[in-house]
């Protein structure tokens, strides 16, 4: 007797149930970070944000590296660096420790839109 195994069809799931989206011809890994997305293009509209910049790299000791979501340049001056996460996993919090001591910025999580 033999045993036939089927893979899902497709991408698989997240290993959070995070939902992959589109918005503006851009992927987004959740919904999370695409509503986090429309929000900022809101503001962009609105006049308060003059821009963004999506998935931030900073290089980290022994080759590790970190992606920020957002960058966001506000029009009174200000830059914000904003990652959504729907689940902070320690590995998260000790990378973005790692950037913050690293470099002279603090990151902002949002987990609730």
């Amino acid at each position: 007797m033999t045993m036939k195994i089927f893979k899902p069809a497709g991408r698989p799931k997240h290993k959070f149930g995070a939902v992959r989206c589109e918005r503006d011809g851009k992927k987004f890994p959740s919904k999370l970070e695409a509503r986090y997305y429309d929000k900022l293009r809101i503001l962009q509209n609105n006049g308060q944000v003059l821009f963004f910049l999506r998935q931030i790299p900073f290089d980290l000791p022994g080759s590790v590296r970190y992606v920020c979501d957002f960058q966001v340049f506000y029009s009174n001056g200000e830059i914000s660096f904003v990652d959504t996460k729907g689940k902070d996993t320690a590995l998260s919090q000790t990378k973005r420790k790692m950037v913050e001591e690293l470099y002279p910025i603090t990151i902002e999580i949002v987990s609730k839109i």
